[in-house]
């Protein structure tokens, strides 16, 4: 009874193709956002740092594969790599300039990241679907084997790996061994929010438009004067920003330094897991796939120990590995369009109760 749009009359063309035409819906964000910047307050260092942090980062990461993959039909396994060429950039560009702003630094990593993105980009005209991800393959060894053989990238560290140097913003710690666990969520957050406002922006826009024809059909969207090549290569660039600039958060203000093996292809099968299972073409399904794929385990291994089970480490990570994968073939065989299709589906659902049509 409390999802209901009767009575709320649109009178324009603007409410009409609102984001969220429904008032429940507007309501529903408003209080997202109010938990998500509250959190902190009743929170504990552990739910901040070790949960909300990753989860907000892999969700950007997540993003920006589904803006590649789900909107505009070009598959990549290079996530990984392209988040690796984010954080890179941002170290060595707070090590040469060390007096600008970290932030600056962390949004200017994603343009370094969308030029190698477009760079990788190119056989997309040519290519596609099985190929392309062997391509895009080839981006995520060439890269690692940059980050580990460029001793320049990690400015001739002996053991390999970045150091994050302390930063400040507004004289409050953001990077490094002293920063809070609240003033790096709130920065992670406040970057999220707005990089996930522009891209569902993005993609309610022409070149939003646009890649989606490509997607559904390339050869009708180019017979209707979309340059394909463009098109792509956009598509590219902004997916790489974003992973880019979730590369960058995650080693400046998650992890406080990482080695090249953080960005090897495994993390590219995970942020490619995410957008499959929370759903392919929505920024909401981002969000899903990242609750699932990493929250999820999290709440199974703590879980038992709140019912007060002892179980042995080892036992957790196998009952855990068992219990994601059901659920995974689960959801793929309920729903192939992912979690974010059954939330549209329960919406639907609740907006005619009780008729069922």
């Amino acid at each position: 009874m409390l999802y209901r749009e009767a009575g709320q009359f649109k009178t324009s063309y603007a409410s009409d193709q609102a984001i969220f035409p429904i008032l429940q819906d507007r309501i529903g964000i408003v209080v997202i956002l109010a938990v998500a910047f509250t959190l902190p307050l009743y929170a504990d260092d552990f739910i901040v740092n070790a949960v909300m942090i990753p989860f907000l980062i892999f969700s950007l990461a997540a993003i920006g594969l589904n803006l590649l993959t789900g909107y505009t039909g070009q598959l990549s396994l290079g996530t990984g790599a392209f988040m690796g060429v984010g954080a890179y950039a941002c170290y060595k560009l707070t090590t040469i300039w060390p007096d600008v702003n970290i932030i600056v630094w962390v949004v200017c990593s994603g343009f370094f990241s969308a030029a190698v993105g477009a760079v990788f980009g190119l056989p997309s005209l040519r290519i596609k679907g099985f190929y392309l991800a062997i391509a895009t393959l080839a981006a995520q060894f060439f890269l690692e084997w940059c980050f580990i053989r460029i001793p320049w990238l990690y400015n001739e560290n002996i053991s390999g790996a970045i150091e994050v140097p302390q930063r400040e913003l507004f004289n409050i710690i953001v990077t490094g061994p002293r920063a809070t666990a609240e003033t790096r969520y709130y920065v992670v957050l406040c970057l999220v929010v707005a990089m996930t406002w522009i891209a569902s922006n993005l993609m309610h826009g022409r070149i939003g438009r646009t890649w989606m024809a490509v997607r559904d059909m390339d050869i009708a969207a180019e017979l209707m004067g979309i340059r394909l090549l463009p098109t792509k290569l956009m598509a590219f660039a902004v997916s790489s920003f974003y992973c880019g600039v979730a590369g960058a958060l995650m080693v400046f203000l998650w992890y406080g330094g990482a080695e090249p093996a953080v960005f090897n292809i495994n993390q590219s099968f995970t942020i490619l897991f995410m957008i499959i299972i929370g759903g392919l073409g929505s920024l909401l399904g981002s969000f899903l796939g990242a609750a699932l794929i990493y929250v999820l385990p999290i709440a199974l291994r703590f879980g038992p120990e709140l019912l007060g089970l002892h179980m042995h480490a080892a036992t957790v990570e196998h009952v855990t590995f068992m219990v994601v994968g059901i659920l995974i073939i689960f959801f793929l065989i309920a729903e192939p369009a992912g979690l974010a299709r059954l939330w549209q589906i329960g919406k639907q659902k609740l907006r005619v109760w009780p008729f069922p049509y």
